[in-house]
């Protein structure tokens, strides 16, 4: 009696404990590619506002943003004005690097 009691508490025990991981969120690796970044490009070399097409993919590859500023090809696109500007309509806080 006292042995299925046992079994039953860590039965119990190990439904919650997979119930509990299960709703952890995991952080998905992010494909850095500046061309995913093309439907901001008219609003980042203009004064055109962006699209939510632009602000979700801003979103994506924020995590890339620093790498992208530490490239001389991109950097005068990524911490232009516009750039910054474009950031600040989607709401996502620009990276410190």
């Amino acid at each position: 009696m006292v042995k299925t009691m046992w079994v039953s508490v860590v039965a119990l025990m190990a439904a919650i404990l997979l119930v509990t991981v299960a709703n952890i969120p995991v952080a998905e690796a992010v494909t850095c590619l500046p061309s995913e970044l093309a439907p901001c490009a008219e609003a980042m070399t203009s004064y055109s506002r962006p699209s939510g097409l632009c602000c979700g993919k801003l979103r994506e590859q924020k995590p890339c943003l620093c790498g992208y500023m530490r490239n001389p090809n991109l950097r005068q696109f990524v911490s232009s004005p516009n750039a910054m500007k474009v950031s600040s309509i989607c709401k996502i806080a620009f990276p410190n690097c």
